[in-house]
């Protein structure tokens, strides 16, 4: 037998049911904070692979670019050279070009962090890359105009130990 208790329980269950179904799970972004959603994909931006030293490297019509190290990388300290030319040939030296060093097969492990590069008095753009290890290494290069990349640019090598 059904006694009137067991009904209002079961009502009283079915309410709250409901409201725990329609109970909003949105979250509410604080300004520059990120969602705490589990495994969420951030998306990465894509870096062009870029050409061997010395050649053209261009950034749309207007800018092309030269990378070069002033010596073989090797353990230590190499310096990377970047040479930035408008479309007729002039150097020049109004973009901002930032890069970041790291060794792909341990993500982080040695990750320099986005460092601006340094102009010298020749207009060379200056960026140290310090190699801890034999490996495959890369750089990231990032070139903005004002605060906007107008150019993303990878570049690759390996540094073998000679025995």
């Amino acid at each position: 037998m059904i006694t009137r208790l067991t009904i209002v329980a079961a009502i009283l269950f079915a309410l709250a049911a409901g409201a725990l179904a329609q109970q909003d799970t949105t979250f509410h972004q604080v300004p520059g904070k990120m969602p705490p959603y589990a495994g969420a994909i951030v998306q990465e931006p894509v870096y062009n692979d870029l050409p061997s030293a010395g050649k053209k490297c261009w950034i749309g019509e207007a800018y092309y670019f030269k990378w070069k190290f002033d010596k073989k990388p090797k353990l230590g300290t190499a310096i990377l050279i970047v040479q930035l030319f408008d479309n007729k040939d002039k150097r020049i030296t109004s973009l901002e070009v930032t890069g970041a060093s790291d060794m792909p097969s341990m993500r982080g492990a040695h990750d320099s962090g986005e460092v601006p590069f340094q102009l010298n008095k020749k207009g060379d753009y200056l960026m140290p890359v310090n190699v801890v290890m034999p490996g495959e290494w890369e750089v990231k290069l990032v070139f903005l105009k004002g605060k906007e990349p107008v150019f993303r640019g990878r570049i690759t090598f390996r540094y073998k130990r000679l025995h």
